[in-house]
């Protein structure tokens, strides 16, 4: 995926179809019911970041047309979604210890690094003021236990 910076689409504003800010909504028809839902796209992301419910119209049969204020609600939440699964994505990506060795803690870290060529970990100890005190590179599978944390913080943080 590239991490350049894509220029912005053009705004639009229709009945069943919003795109503005690097967000588009398009009504849809709801597959679990003869309803509608909205999909919320943000640009640069192939998957939907949110499929929601969309009310009928009046005539009950068509969905009912796009505003200002549904749209801004629905980037609202999809911005939530987004943000909360890169919070867990990132919780996932990273195990922490606190390790406590002659008077003072330590917070042991091991990141995995999804490299496609070449997966890997690091292995980090950051001291109760905040500096790291050691990192090193170890194997994606490194066993990471509060015994092997602790085994490396009392041997002085050396190249496990």
């Amino acid at each position: 995926m590239s991490h350049e910076q894509t220029p912005a689409e053009p705004e639009v504003m229709e009945p069943t179809f919003w795109r503005k800010n690097g967000w588009s909504a398009r009504v849809i028809k709801n597959e679990e019911d003869d309803g509608w839902a909205v999909e919320i796209r943000k640009q640069g992301l192939s998957e939907p970041a949110l499929i929601s419910p969309w009310v009928m119209g009046r005539d009950k049969k068509n969905p009912k047309p796009f505003d200002s204020t549904a749209f801004a609600t629905f980037v609202k939440t999809a911005s939530e979604v987004l943000d909360r699964s890169a919070r867990q994505r990132d919780q996932a990506m990273t195990k922490k210890l606190s390790i406590a060795w002659e008077g003072r803690w330590y917070e042991v870290r091991l990141e995995l690094v999804p490299d496609e060529y070449d997966p890997h970990a690091l292995l980090s100890a950051i001291d109760d003021a905040g500096s790291t005190v050691a990192k090193h590179r170890v194997p994606a599978n490194f066993k990471f236990t509060r015994d092997v944390a602790n085994a490396w913080v009392r041997g002085g943080f050396s190249e496990p």
